[in-house]
């Protein structure tokens, strides 16, 4: 397994707190099988008095990812793995069915994980619908976003003719997803 541990924004992490994140990582990866080409990217940053933790793991077929906020940067790092275990737990089920024939995810899970009792009644896709897109400047459809008072609003972008997904992040700014 690899480990990335990095600050961010003149954040640095010293010693405690790297031996810390190591040890809580390492724990968590127990509920994967196979941990040799896993990749662990770890990034702490301060925005004020908040201290927050960023931990990514891309895996073959599917990315783990959660973010946690708090005033005291160890907590904040135990909250995030409380979420990447919380995510594990919650999508074990659809995981394993969903890529059961492709090689690599049904077999990332350890026994350890396979004991945990997971709240396999939550999450169920309960609406589906179908938008027509528009074809528009990010601005215009950031106006959109907002003014439909949504979280994400998709539509073509007017520059590349491409889907893509404008969204609110949690520090107030706007991210652009678009398919390649």
């Amino acid at each position: 397994m690899k480990m990335n541990i990095h600050g961010k924004n003149k954040f640095e992490v010293k010693p405690g707190l790297r031996k810390y994140i190591e040890e809580k990582i390492e724990t968590f990866v127990k509920l994967f099988s196979n941990t040799d080409g896993l990749s662990v990217n770890v990034v702490c940053k301060e925005y004020g008095d908040d201290k927050v933790v960023e931990i990514t793991i891309p895996t073959k077929h599917l990315i783990l990812r959660a973010e946690a906020s708090t005033e005291d940067m160890f907590s904040s790092v135990d909250s995030c793995v409380t979420k990447l275990e919380q995510q594990l737990l919650k999508h074990r089920k659809k995981i394993n069915s969903i890529i059961r024939s492709r090689d690599g995810v049904s077999t990332y899970f350890s026994e350890q994980f396979e004991k945990r009792e997971a709240d396999e009644e939550n999450g169920q896709v309960v609406r589906q619908k179908e938008v027509d897109l528009q074809v528009m400047s990010v601005d215009e459809a950031m106006l959109q976003l907002e003014l439909l008072e949504h979280d994400f609003y998709m539509f073509i972008n007017e520059e590349d003719h491409k889907v893509t997904l404008i969204y609110l992040r949690e520090d107030g700014n706007y991210g652009t997803m678009r398919v390649k």
